[in-house]
Protein backbone atom coordinates (compact mmCIF):
# COMPACT_ATOMS: atom_id res chain seq x y z
CA UNK A 1 0.00 0.00 0.00
CA UNK A 2 2.83 2.32 0.89
CA UNK A 3 4.54 1.44 -2.41
CA UNK A 4 1.37 2.24 -4.30
CA UNK A 5 1.15 5.55 -2.52
CA UNK A 6 4.72 6.39 -3.46
CA UNK A 7 4.01 5.59 -7.11
CA UNK A 8 0.93 7.76 -7.08
CA UNK A 9 2.89 10.58 -5.44
CA UNK A 10 5.70 10.21 -8.00
CA UNK A 11 3.22 10.32 -10.85
CA UNK A 12 1.71 13.42 -9.33
CA UNK A 13 5.12 15.10 -9.27
CA UNK A 14 5.66 14.21 -12.96
CA UNK A 15 2.29 15.69 -13.91
CA UNK A 16 2.95 18.75 -11.76
CA UNK A 17 6.36 19.24 -13.36
CA UNK A 18 4.85 18.98 -16.82
CA UNK A 19 2.15 21.49 -15.96
CA UNK A 20 4.71 23.84 -14.46
CA UNK A 21 6.86 23.68 -17.61
CA UNK A 22 3.80 24.38 -19.71
CA UNK A 23 2.77 27.22 -17.44
CA UNK A 24 6.23 28.71 -17.70
CA UNK A 25 5.78 28.74 -21.47
CA UNK A 26 7.54 26.00 -23.39
CA UNK A 27 8.54 27.45 -26.74
CA UNK A 28 7.00 25.72 -29.73
CA UNK A 29 9.49 24.87 -32.52
CA UNK A 30 9.22 26.59 -35.88
CA UNK A 31 9.19 24.33 -38.93
CA UNK A 32 10.56 25.47 -42.28
CA UNK A 33 8.97 23.19 -44.87
CA UNK A 34 11.10 23.05 -48.02
CA UNK A 35 9.25 22.00 -51.15
CA UNK A 36 12.20 20.03 -52.50
CA UNK A 37 14.40 17.09 -51.60
CA UNK A 38 17.53 17.55 -49.42
CA UNK A 39 20.79 18.75 -50.93
CA UNK A 40 19.56 21.39 -53.37
CA UNK A 41 19.72 25.17 -53.24
CA UNK A 42 16.38 25.74 -51.50
CA UNK A 43 17.35 23.16 -48.87
CA UNK A 44 20.79 24.72 -48.32
CA UNK A 45 19.35 28.21 -47.89
CA UNK A 46 16.68 26.97 -45.47
CA UNK A 47 19.16 25.07 -43.30
CA UNK A 48 21.49 28.07 -43.20
CA UNK A 49 18.58 30.28 -42.15
CA UNK A 50 17.54 27.73 -39.50
CA UNK A 51 20.91 27.88 -37.78
CA UNK A 52 20.45 31.58 -36.95
CA UNK A 53 16.78 32.59 -37.22
CA UNK A 54 15.70 31.30 -33.81
CA UNK A 55 17.88 33.80 -31.96
CA UNK A 56 15.71 36.61 -33.27
CA UNK A 57 12.28 35.13 -32.54
CA UNK A 58 10.38 35.40 -29.25
CA UNK A 59 11.52 32.65 -26.89
CA UNK A 60 14.37 31.68 -29.25
CA UNK A 61 12.57 28.56 -30.58
CA UNK A 62 14.30 25.63 -32.24
CA UNK A 63 14.06 25.86 -36.04
CA UNK A 64 13.44 22.52 -37.76
CA UNK A 65 13.83 22.03 -41.52
CA UNK A 66 11.53 19.49 -43.13
CA UNK A 67 11.53 18.42 -46.79
CA UNK A 68 8.21 18.07 -48.61
CA UNK A 69 8.97 17.69 -52.33
CA UNK A 70 6.16 17.96 -54.82
CA UNK A 71 5.00 20.23 -57.63
CA UNK A 72 8.00 22.60 -57.51
CA UNK A 73 7.15 23.48 -53.95
CA UNK A 74 3.37 23.69 -54.45
CA UNK A 75 2.85 20.86 -51.96
CA UNK A 76 4.67 22.79 -49.23
CA UNK A 77 2.68 25.95 -50.00
CA UNK A 78 -0.73 24.24 -49.89
CA UNK A 79 0.30 22.52 -46.64
CA UNK A 80 0.19 25.92 -44.93
CA UNK A 81 -3.62 25.93 -45.04
CA UNK A 82 -4.28 22.22 -45.43
CA UNK A 83 -2.62 20.43 -42.55
CA UNK A 84 -0.14 22.73 -40.84
CA UNK A 85 -1.09 24.77 -37.77
CA UNK A 86 -1.83 28.34 -38.81
CA UNK A 87 -0.16 29.95 -35.84
CA UNK A 88 3.12 31.01 -37.45
CA UNK A 89 4.97 27.83 -36.49
CA UNK A 90 5.12 26.61 -40.11
CA UNK A 91 6.97 28.50 -42.83
CA UNK A 92 7.16 27.34 -46.46
CA UNK A 93 10.05 27.66 -48.91
CA UNK A 94 9.10 27.16 -52.57
CA UNK A 95 10.10 27.77 -56.17
CA UNK A 96 9.00 31.29 -57.18
CA UNK A 97 8.25 30.02 -60.68
CA UNK A 98 4.91 29.06 -59.15
CA UNK A 99 4.08 32.77 -59.03
CA UNK A 100 4.15 32.96 -62.82
CA UNK A 101 2.22 29.71 -63.09
CA UNK A 102 -0.51 31.09 -60.83
CA UNK A 103 -1.16 33.56 -63.66
CA UNK A 104 -0.59 31.35 -66.69
CA UNK A 105 -2.28 28.24 -65.26
CA UNK A 106 -4.72 29.58 -62.69
CA UNK A 107 -6.85 26.41 -62.84
CA UNK A 108 -3.91 24.43 -61.44
CA UNK A 109 -2.68 26.81 -58.73
CA UNK A 110 -6.12 28.19 -57.75
CA UNK A 111 -4.83 31.02 -55.59
CA UNK A 112 -2.71 34.16 -55.83
CA UNK A 113 0.58 34.62 -54.06
CA UNK A 114 -0.72 37.93 -52.74
CA UNK A 115 -3.10 35.79 -50.67
CA UNK A 116 -0.27 34.39 -48.54
CA UNK A 117 1.74 36.25 -45.90
CA UNK A 118 5.29 37.01 -46.94
CA UNK A 119 8.05 36.71 -44.32
CA UNK A 120 10.84 37.75 -46.68
CA UNK A 121 13.45 36.51 -49.14
CA UNK A 122 17.11 35.75 -48.49
CA UNK A 123 18.30 36.49 -52.00
CA UNK A 124 17.14 37.13 -55.50
CA UNK A 125 18.01 34.41 -57.99
CA UNK A 126 21.01 35.30 -60.15
CA UNK A 127 19.95 32.78 -62.76
CA UNK A 128 22.30 31.24 -65.30
CA UNK A 129 21.75 28.44 -67.80
CA UNK A 130 24.89 26.35 -68.23
CA UNK A 131 26.21 23.40 -70.22
CA UNK A 132 27.94 20.31 -68.84
CA UNK A 133 31.55 20.07 -70.01
CA UNK A 134 30.94 16.62 -71.54
CA UNK A 135 28.76 18.17 -74.24
CA UNK A 136 31.58 20.25 -75.70
CA UNK A 137 29.31 23.31 -75.85
CA UNK A 138 31.06 26.47 -74.67
CA UNK A 139 28.76 29.27 -75.86
CA UNK A 140 25.19 30.10 -76.83
CA UNK A 141 25.86 29.57 -80.54
CA UNK A 142 26.84 26.00 -79.70
CA UNK A 143 23.39 25.29 -78.27
CA UNK A 144 21.71 26.69 -81.38
CA UNK A 145 23.70 24.23 -83.54
CA UNK A 146 22.68 21.13 -81.60
CA UNK A 147 19.74 18.95 -82.65
CA UNK A 148 18.58 18.76 -79.05
CA UNK A 149 19.46 20.25 -75.67
CA UNK A 150 18.07 18.13 -72.81
CA UNK A 151 17.20 20.22 -69.74
CA UNK A 152 15.66 19.00 -66.50
CA UNK A 153 13.03 20.46 -64.16
CA UNK A 154 10.71 19.26 -61.40
CA UNK A 155 7.58 20.21 -63.36
CA UNK A 156 6.13 22.77 -65.78
CA UNK A 157 5.99 26.16 -64.11
CA UNK A 158 9.20 25.78 -62.12
CA UNK A 159 11.83 28.45 -62.70
CA UNK A 160 14.15 26.02 -64.49
CA UNK A 161 11.33 24.95 -66.80
CA UNK A 162 10.34 28.53 -67.57
CA UNK A 163 13.95 29.52 -68.33
CA UNK A 164 14.36 26.63 -70.76
CA UNK A 165 10.94 27.27 -72.33
CA UNK A 166 11.87 30.91 -72.92
CA UNK A 167 15.09 29.87 -74.68
CA UNK A 168 13.10 27.46 -76.84
CA UNK A 169 10.20 29.72 -77.75
CA UNK A 170 11.91 33.10 -77.96
CA UNK A 171 15.49 32.32 -79.00
CA UNK A 172 15.14 29.06 -80.93
CA UNK A 173 17.22 26.74 -78.74
CA UNK A 174 16.12 23.11 -79.44
CA UNK A 175 15.17 22.37 -75.84
CA UNK A 176 13.93 18.93 -74.81
CA UNK A 177 12.31 19.06 -71.35
CA UNK A 178 12.93 16.16 -68.98
CA UNK A 179 10.59 16.43 -66.00
CA UNK A 180 9.91 14.79 -62.67
CA UNK A 181 13.03 15.52 -60.62
CA UNK A 182 12.20 16.04 -56.90
CA UNK A 183 14.89 18.71 -56.63
CA UNK A 184 18.11 20.10 -58.03
CA UNK A 185 20.19 17.43 -56.27
CA UNK A 186 18.62 14.76 -58.48
CA UNK A 187 18.98 16.95 -61.56
CA UNK A 188 22.71 17.30 -60.88
CA UNK A 189 23.15 13.55 -60.71
CA UNK A 190 21.37 13.25 -64.06
CA UNK A 191 23.69 15.89 -65.53
CA UNK A 192 26.77 14.04 -64.28
CA UNK A 193 25.44 10.80 -65.80
CA UNK A 194 25.04 12.50 -69.17
CA UNK A 195 21.24 12.27 -69.15
CA UNK A 196 20.94 16.06 -69.29
CA UNK A 197 23.06 18.52 -71.28
CA UNK A 198 23.01 21.23 -68.63
CA UNK A 199 20.70 23.14 -66.35
CA UNK A 200 19.24 26.47 -65.31
CA UNK A 201 19.31 27.91 -61.82
CA UNK A 202 20.92 30.26 -59.37
CA UNK A 203 24.64 30.30 -60.05
CA UNK A 204 25.40 30.28 -56.32
CA UNK A 205 23.50 27.01 -55.86
CA UNK A 206 25.78 24.99 -58.11
CA UNK A 207 28.24 22.64 -56.37
CA UNK A 208 31.48 24.58 -55.70
CA UNK A 209 33.60 21.85 -57.36
CA UNK A 210 31.55 22.17 -60.56
CA UNK A 211 32.47 25.84 -60.74
CA UNK A 212 36.07 25.65 -59.52
CA UNK A 213 36.94 22.66 -61.71
CA UNK A 214 35.02 24.15 -64.66
CA UNK A 215 32.78 21.12 -65.02
CA UNK A 216 30.07 23.49 -66.24
CA UNK A 217 30.19 26.44 -68.62
CA UNK A 218 27.81 29.40 -68.16
CA UNK A 219 25.94 30.03 -71.41
CA UNK A 220 23.26 32.68 -70.85
CA UNK A 221 22.09 34.87 -67.97
CA UNK A 222 18.51 35.65 -66.96
CA UNK A 223 19.73 38.33 -64.56
CA UNK A 224 21.29 41.58 -65.65
CA UNK A 225 25.04 41.54 -64.96
CA UNK A 226 27.03 41.58 -62.82
CA UNK A 227 26.43 38.09 -61.41
CA UNK A 228 28.14 37.34 -58.06
CA UNK A 229 30.98 34.82 -58.35
CA UNK A 230 30.67 34.58 -62.15
CA UNK A 231 34.16 34.92 -63.57
CA UNK A 232 33.36 35.13 -67.28
CA UNK A 233 30.68 37.35 -68.87
CA UNK A 234 27.83 35.67 -70.73
CA UNK A 235 25.03 37.07 -72.92
CA UNK A 236 22.06 38.56 -71.06
CA UNK A 237 18.83 37.04 -72.36
CA UNK A 238 17.03 40.38 -72.63
CA UNK A 239 19.75 41.71 -74.95
CA UNK A 240 19.11 38.77 -77.31
CA UNK A 241 15.35 39.33 -77.45
CA UNK A 242 14.19 40.11 -80.97
CA UNK A 243 11.85 43.03 -80.26
CA UNK A 244 10.39 45.25 -77.54
CA UNK A 245 7.38 42.98 -77.00
CA UNK A 246 9.72 40.08 -76.28
CA UNK A 247 11.72 42.25 -73.89
CA UNK A 248 8.53 43.18 -72.00
CA UNK A 249 7.57 39.52 -71.90
CA UNK A 250 10.98 38.69 -70.47
CA UNK A 251 10.52 41.35 -67.78
CA UNK A 252 7.18 39.88 -66.70
CA UNK A 253 8.39 36.27 -66.68
CA UNK A 254 11.42 37.08 -64.56
CA UNK A 255 9.69 39.10 -61.79
CA UNK A 256 9.72 35.97 -59.57
CA UNK A 257 13.51 35.76 -59.88
CA UNK A 258 13.76 38.85 -57.68
CA UNK A 259 12.13 36.89 -54.84
CA UNK A 260 14.31 33.90 -55.60
CA UNK A 261 14.56 32.38 -52.09
CA UNK A 262 11.21 33.27 -50.51
CA UNK A 263 9.58 32.32 -47.20
CA UNK A 264 5.84 32.56 -46.58
CA UNK A 265 3.23 31.63 -43.98
CA UNK A 266 -0.54 31.28 -44.08
CA UNK A 267 -2.56 34.48 -44.36
CA UNK A 268 -4.45 33.19 -41.29
CA UNK A 269 -1.39 33.75 -39.07
CA UNK A 270 -2.18 36.52 -36.55
CA UNK A 271 -0.70 39.89 -37.49
CA UNK A 272 1.31 40.16 -34.27
CA UNK A 273 2.96 36.80 -34.96
CA UNK A 274 3.62 37.73 -38.60
CA UNK A 275 5.23 40.97 -37.47
CA UNK A 276 7.58 39.09 -35.14
CA UNK A 277 8.48 36.58 -37.88
CA UNK A 278 9.27 39.43 -40.25
CA UNK A 279 11.24 41.39 -37.68
CA UNK A 280 13.28 38.31 -36.76
CA UNK A 281 13.90 37.48 -40.42
CA UNK A 282 15.12 40.99 -41.21
CA UNK A 283 17.44 40.90 -38.18
CA UNK A 284 18.83 37.53 -39.26
CA UNK A 285 19.60 38.92 -42.71
CA UNK A 286 21.85 41.52 -41.01
CA UNK A 287 23.47 39.05 -38.62
CA UNK A 288 27.23 38.76 -39.18
CA UNK A 289 27.33 35.07 -38.29
CA UNK A 290 24.50 34.30 -40.71
CA UNK A 291 26.18 36.22 -43.52
CA UNK A 292 29.51 34.50 -42.81
CA UNK A 293 27.79 31.10 -42.81
CA UNK A 294 26.11 31.82 -46.15
CA UNK A 295 29.32 33.16 -47.66
CA UNK A 296 31.20 30.03 -46.61
CA UNK A 297 28.64 27.98 -48.56
CA UNK A 298 28.84 30.30 -51.60
CA UNK A 299 25.22 31.40 -51.02
CA UNK A 300 24.44 34.97 -51.98
CA UNK A 301 22.50 37.24 -49.63
CA UNK A 302 20.53 40.13 -51.14
CA UNK A 303 17.60 40.17 -48.77
CA UNK A 304 14.11 41.52 -49.34
CA UNK A 305 11.58 42.22 -46.58
CA UNK A 306 8.19 40.56 -46.43
CA UNK A 307 6.39 43.72 -47.51
CA UNK A 308 8.82 44.34 -50.38
CA UNK A 309 8.32 40.75 -51.55
CA UNK A 310 4.54 41.09 -51.43
CA UNK A 311 4.56 44.39 -53.33
CA UNK A 312 6.82 43.01 -56.07
CA UNK A 313 4.71 39.88 -56.54
CA UNK A 314 1.56 42.01 -56.74
CA UNK A 315 2.84 43.38 -60.06
CA UNK A 316 2.30 39.97 -61.66
CA UNK A 317 -1.44 40.17 -61.06
CA UNK A 318 -2.04 43.45 -62.90
CA UNK A 319 -0.68 42.21 -66.25
CA UNK A 320 -3.19 42.66 -69.07
CA UNK A 321 -4.92 39.63 -70.64
CA UNK A 322 -2.98 39.87 -73.90
CA UNK A 323 0.37 39.66 -72.10
CA UNK A 324 -0.89 36.81 -69.91
CA UNK A 325 -1.80 34.82 -73.03
CA UNK A 326 1.69 35.37 -74.45
CA UNK A 327 3.22 34.32 -71.17
CA UNK A 328 1.08 31.18 -71.21
CA UNK A 329 2.23 30.23 -74.71
CA UNK A 330 5.90 30.93 -74.03
CA UNK A 331 6.26 29.40 -70.58
CA UNK A 332 4.52 26.09 -71.27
Amino acid sequence: MRKTGVLILSAAFVVAAALTAKAQGEVKPVNIVVGFSPGGGYDMYARTLARHYGRYLPGQPKIIVQNMPGGSGLKSVTWLDNGAPRDGSTIAAFNPGLITESVTDAAKIQFKFTDVAWVGSISRDYRICYSWNGTGVTDFAGWLKRQQVAMGAPAPGSSAYVNAAMMKNLLGVPIHHVLGYPGSAEERLAIERGELDGGCGAWSSNPPDWVKQKKITPIISFTKPPIPNLEQPVPFFRDLAKNEDDKKLFDMLTIPDAVGRPYIVSRAVPQERLDSLRKGFDATMRDKDFIADATKLDLTVSAMTGQESHDLVAQVYVIDAKMVERMRKIAH
